[in-house]
């Protein structure tokens, strides 16, 4: 029902990028940072209140008009949740600079890409930086958007653009966020469980292809449950064994530090890898719109789905 709008939200995202001046995203982050000064305790109860303020209203206004006019509401919400485009060229830009020897302005980029400090980040740290974080946002920013579009147009793509935003802003678990964050947490886990999985199964199958499918399955099964994150480790596992390096270690984050467990074996990235880890996401990204726009995400298109998964698994 929805494939006219997908292609078209692509083909925007391709096109222009993300929208340059206004962007809603922007707007939704500055109305949550209001809202949190309101609201904020320290406790679940006032982050499941943040969630509701911030996130109904949008979701609300969204339905409304997906009524009226649904193919061009869901394109223009698919173009506005999409990141794919923006993903690849900071990657691009990092892995440049980096090239070039210019480490301090490749430093710039980390932030457009994770909440790491890139102080702290030397150049091998900086290439792993980015292409844990170029394989999670494809899954949040590129193929989560197209999956819910598919399933429920521009109401669930707005829904999870909002909730995903949220826990970026208070889903840390630093002392400030580790009960008003947990409601945007968790929801987004919820919201972010299949396309995930989507992503992660995709990342297999490129994988099978170069060669390396076993390792793949073996990093989904056995590393990706390491992960802090359910859904950020069996993207990244499967990510590594695709592009054959060893992801994972001692991450610093502006609230400190955290091991993270090793995903993949092989070599640490490179400033190569970082191109790999784009052109992966451009596959990836390209697979999963040919999927659903081919494939009715209907009851049962996520079964046929869920069934692939579980084999996967």
């Amino acid at each position: 029902m929805h494939s006219k709008a997908i292609l078209l939200g692509l083909a925007l995202d391709r096109l222009l990028g993300d929208p340059q001046k206004y962007h809603p995203v922007a707007l939704f982050g500055t109305a949550v940072t209001k809202a949190e000064k309101k609201l904020y305790q320290d406790s679940r109860a006032a982050g499941m209140a943040l969630v509701g303020v911030t996130v109904t209203p949008v979701v609300a206004t969204t339905w409304v008009l997906h009524k009226k006019a649904p193919t061009i509401i869901t394109a223009l919400a698919l173009w506005i949740a999409l990141g794919g485009r923006t993903l690849e060229e900071v990657g691009t830009k990092l892995a440049t600079d980096l090239e070039s020897g210019d480490v301090e302005k490749a430093r710039q980029w980390i932030p457009w890409l994770c909440s790491r400090d890139p102080k702290l980040l030397d150049e091998p740290g900086m290439a792993r930086a980015a292409v844990e974080s170029i394989a999670e946002n494809t899954s949040d920013a590129a193929i989560s958007p197209i999956v819910w579009a598919a399933i429920g147009g521009a109401p669930a793509v707005v829904l999870h653009r909002c909730v995903n935003t949220l826990d970026a802003m208070v889903g840390y678990k630093s002392e400030r966020y580790l009960k008003f964050g947990w409601a945007a947490a968790k929801f987004d886990d919820v919201l972010a469980y299949l396309p995930a999985r989507i992503t992660a199964a995709t990342h297999v199958a490129i994988a099978k292809a170069r060669g390396r499918g076993s390792s793949a399955i073996r990093a989904w099964k056995e590393d990706a449950p390491q992960h802090p994150s359910p859904n950020a480790g069996p993207v990244e596992a499967t990510a590594a064994a695709a592009l054959g390096v060893q992801l994972g270690g001692k991450t610093h984050y502006h609230y400190g530090v955290e091991l993270r467990p090793t995903l993949g074996k092989g070599p640490t990235p490179t400033v190569q890898t970082i191109k790999d880890a784009v052109k992966l996401a451009q596959l990836t990204q390209g697979l999963v719109a040919l999927l659903v726009v081919t494939l009715p995400i209907g009851s049962r298109g996520i079964r046929a789905i869920t069934a692939t998964l579980r084999r996967a698994n």
